[in-house]
């Protein structure tokens, strides 16, 4: 590090330079770049996504699209077999107002299933393809264009006074419907606020902006790069939504630990270019091995072959790296130029030479939490722990699947229209058909398929909106919900069933290969990356239990994140008070993936800060407690106020209208909250406590391996280290 501050500071000029144009020309390339972000979410290869896709292209409508089900009652004395002619008009009329959309009805297929047991109690499925606002088919739970009102509009007239028309449906009982998307400016806004104002409580001059600069610069640049990726790949738009507020925080993160240590040099009496040098020598190694930690646990994206997922991961890194890169090459320059006039407000605080004197000692409050935390070593770890655990015990019930329509609205017309449904003897899994595109005699695999246990019914009307370019679509109707065991068990049978010239659509079956792909190899993945985590906190450290308690804790952080997910969005603890919306069931298959991949890095990110501080105060004292009580007293406040900046961007991200992002964004919150409170305030340092001596131990064989220096076992110091006042 010291090579490399160095070298920067014999060029601040150029350095300064380059920075510049640096920024200018990031503006210049930010707005480019965001126009050639792609917003297709695409599954290449999995056979669900494959086959609707090509629904799609041929008709249209269907495949991964939810259909709306209307649902007809008929007046008194009224049966639903005797009014053919005036069902086929009514739904006619919904072909007529969406020209686009398949629809079916016991009206075009004479099946009986299509009508409830009262007789009176009839549905249809209504897949309107392109949506009346234009936007296509697909798109989360609860984000596309509510339909029902056109088909209520359109139907109605067609039929008899004193009839009921609901329409139903997983997206019309959804409990959130997307109001315009995410506005990205607007959250961005709300986390520079934020970093701003934590920012000046810790620094208290205008050095708290020279974070904030590195941060921006960090992004416009990591923007460059995005352009030129985009010139050789599809770099999805994810990336517009994430990177910003991920550098916000890696950048403020690293540059936040690396001016703290220059302001304790400086309260060292050190000045000018040797305050640097030594800040890059005790710092600057620290933000190299997080900003690495940061990549590792990224890579679990970016193998994945989800493209969506894979820019995610792309993008992160990215960030990431060019974090490391500006707090590492500009920011050594920019306090050598202007370092001591930013923060002259404190400079005047003292009188002499030494106007940093807070900065020579780890602060009182978190030296006096941390040494109650090793005087109550045994009982913060068994406490911290056993709350940990059982939360990563819940997160075993994790449901990944869609969610089920008992776990949605219980107001409205599309829970109206569901409950007269259930009172007809309807099965409920009925609202959640899927396609299944067949090149061969589509009557013959209707027939096959309705034999398969599970199966409600099947539609093949012998229509052209059902039959094109040599293939046909029909719908299966399952017994039970998509989203159930047994509905997935359904798709699962009816998958061995259909005939070699079938192929079998639907969002629950994409969901399904989409969750064998990405989580089947994740074990594997999961051991690739702890062993390499491993190696590299062994050289960072020189320690062979270190980095394993890292990964154990780091996992087990991960774990909890995942139960309090189940806790908030499976049995609903807090979601309508929290983000007022009623919880749905499920989390999304992409959801544990995404926050292992994030939290991962930045958990590990906050453990190199501690462990890093710890270690050098134990090589220089010899004794374990006074390096956890010196180590998390130098950095408690910075972890903090770092974690503070993320949560608060995330929890801002986490009230978007869309539900995805608000579940996403909601876990990432929850993680990093839980992650700086009860992981690196209270089990870190009483864990580290706990195993004393052996914390520090790396033998001979070990460090030839890693080609670091040994560090035998060696006589804990009893005596308390003093660290003299400044003069």
């Amino acid at each position: 590090m010291e090579r490399i501050s160095v070298f920067v500071l014999r060029r601040k000029g150029l350095v300064a330079l380059l920075a510049v144009l640096g920024f200018l020309v990031g503006m210049g390339a930010t707005p480019i770049a965001i126009q050639r972000l792609s917003e297709e979410y695409s599954h290449p290869g999995m056979p669900a996504f494959d086959a609707n896709q090509e629904i799609v292209k041929i008709y249209g409508n269907g495949g991964y699209q939810r259909p709306f089900v209307p649902v007809v009652v008929l007046p008194e004395g009224m049966r639903a077999q005797e009014s053919k002619e005036i069902l086929g008009r009514a739904f006619a009329a919904v072909s007529a107002k969406l020209p686009k959309a398949r629809v079916v009805s016991y009206a075009s297929t004479g099946d009986p299933r299509l009508i409830g047991t009262d007789g009176r109690t009839t549905f249809g499925l209504v897949f309107p393809g392109t949506y009346s606002d234009g936007s296509p088919p697909g798109g989360g739970l609860g984000e596309t264009p509510d339909e029902s009102p056109i088909i209520t509009e359109a139907m109605t007239p067609a039929l008899p006074p004193g009839t009921t028309v609901h329409v139903t449906g997983l997206d019309t009982l959804a409990p959130s419907v997307d109001a315009g998307g995410v506005d990205v400016p607007a959250k961005i806004g709300i986390g520079v606020i934020a970093a701003v104002a934590v920012l000046l409580l810790v620094f208290r001059s205008a050095l708290a902006f020279v974070p904030l600069l590195i941060s921006v610069l960090s992004i416009f640049l990591s923007f460059v790069v995005i352009l030129l990726l985009t010139l050789v790949m599809t770099v999805h738009d994810v990336a517009l939504t994430t990177m910003p507020l991920l550098g916000l925080g890696i950048a403020v993160d690293y540059s936040l630990l690396l001016v703290a240590r220059w302001r304790e040099e400086q309260a060292g009496g050190h000045r000018g270019d040797e305050a640097v040098h030594r800040a890059m020598a005790g710092a600057g190694r620290a933000v190299l091995f997080s900003g690495v930690a940061v990549a590792v646990g990224l890579v679990t994206m970016v193998v994945l072959p989800v493209p969506f997922l894979r820019s995610l991961g792309i993008a992160g890194m990215i960030i990431a790296a060019v974090s490391v890169a500006t707090t590492l090459t500009v920011l050594p320059v920019l306090l050598a130029l202007t370092g001591r006039r930013l923060d002259r407000r404190r400079a005047r605080e003292g009188r002499d030479e030494a106007p940093f004197r807070r900065e020579a000692r780890a602060g009182r409050a978190w030296s006096a939490w941390a040494r109650g935390v090793v005087r109550m070593r045994l009982l913060a770890t068994l406490l911290t722990g056993g709350l940990l655990v059982a939360l990563t015990v819940t997160a075993l019930n994790v449901n990944l699947g869609l969610p089920e329509s008992g776990n949605l609205l219980t107001t409205g017309p599309g829970h109206e229209g569901l409950s007269a449904l259930r009172q007809a003897g309807v099965p409920e899994g009925s609202i959640t058909p899927f396609d299944v595109l067949v090149t061969g005699d589509p009557g013959q695999a209707a027939e096959r398929l309705k034999g398969v246990k599970g199966v409600f019914t099947v539609l093949a009307p012998d229509d052209p909106s059902w039959r094109r370019e040599g293939t046909a679509v029909i719908t299966v109707l399952p017994i039970s919900e998509n989203g159930t065991e047994a509905g997935e068990a359904t798709i699962t049978r009816v998958r061995e069933a259909a005939p070699a010239t079938a192929r079998v659509g639907g969002n629950a079956a994409q969901s399904m290969d989409f969750q064998e792909r990405a989580y089947g190899a994740f074990p594997w993945m999961l051991g690739l990356i702890a062993l390499v985590t491993f190696v590299m906190l062994a050289r960072a450290f020189r320690s062979l239990l270190l980095p394993l308690k890292a990964i154990v804790l780091n996992l087990l952080s991960l774990g909890a994140v995942i139960g309090a997910m189940v806790l908030l969005w499976q049995f609903g603890w807090g979601t309508r008070e929290l983000l007022g919306i009623q919880p749905t069931g499920s989390i999304g298959e992409f959801v544990p993936l995404t926050i292992f991949a994030f939290l991962y890095g930045l958990s590990m990110d906050y453990e190199v800060f501690i462990l890093a501080r710890m270690r050098e105060e134990y090589d220089r004292s010899g004794s374990t407690e006074h390096a956890v009580v010196e180590g998390v007293g130098r950095t408690g406040r910075l972890v903090t106020s770092a974690a503070l900046i993320l949560f608060i961007s995330f929890a801002a991200l986490a009230m978007t209208p869309e539900l995805d992002v608000k579940v996403f964004a909601s876990g990432l919150a929850l993680g990093i909250f839980l992650d700086a409170t009860l992981v690196r305030g209270v089990l870190v340092p009483a864990v580290v406590a706990m195993m004393g001596r052996w914390n520090w131990w790396l033998p001979a064989w070990a460090a030839r391996l890693l080609r670091v220096e040994p560090s035998p076992l060696r006589r804990e110091n009893p005596e308390p280290v003093r660290v003299p006042e400044p003069v």
